[in-house]
C-alpha cells in the first residue's frame, strides 16, 4: 500500500497559535530511515522575504510508526509556512507531498 496523508496538526490551510509541535499522520507504517520533513518560512507580516526561510525542526517518528513529528527548535513566530514531506512505507514507494500553514 501506498502511504497517505490521513492528518495533520496543523491542518492545511489553517491558521494557529504558534505550535509546540507538527504532526503528519500516514495511513501506513513508515520507513523512519528514509521518512522526512521540512518547514520553510514563505511569508512574514510586514517584511518583505527574498526567498523561503529554513526552520530548524527535530524530526520524531510515533511509536504508531505511522506519524511524524516536527519539533521546531524555537517557538514560530507570525508567518506562513510551508510544510514539505517525503515518506516511505514497506512497499518503498517514496511519497512527496506538502501544505502550508499560518501563525498568528
Amino acid at each position: 500500500m501506498i502511504p497517505k496523508l490521513a492528518s495533520s496538526t496543523p491542518a492545511a490551510n489553517a491558521t494557529v497559535a504558534s505550535p509546540a509541535r507538527i504532526m503528519l499522520r500516514f495511513s501506513e507504517k513508515l520507513v523512519n530511515k528514509f521518512s522526512g520533513a521540512e518547514l520553510v518560512m514563505t511569508d512574514m507580516p510586514g517584511m518583505k522575504m527574498n526567498a523561503p526561510m529554513k526552520v530548524a525542526v527535530k524530526t520524531m517518528f510515533g511509536p504508531d510508526g505511522k506519524t511524524l513529528m516536527l519539533l521546531p527548535a524555537k517557538p514560530l513566530t507570525a508567518g506562513t509556512y510551508k510544510l514539505d514531506y517525503h515518506v516511505v512505507s514497506a512497499d518503498t514507494h517514496r511519497i512527496n507531498g506538502g501544505y502550508s500553514f499560518k501563525v498568528k
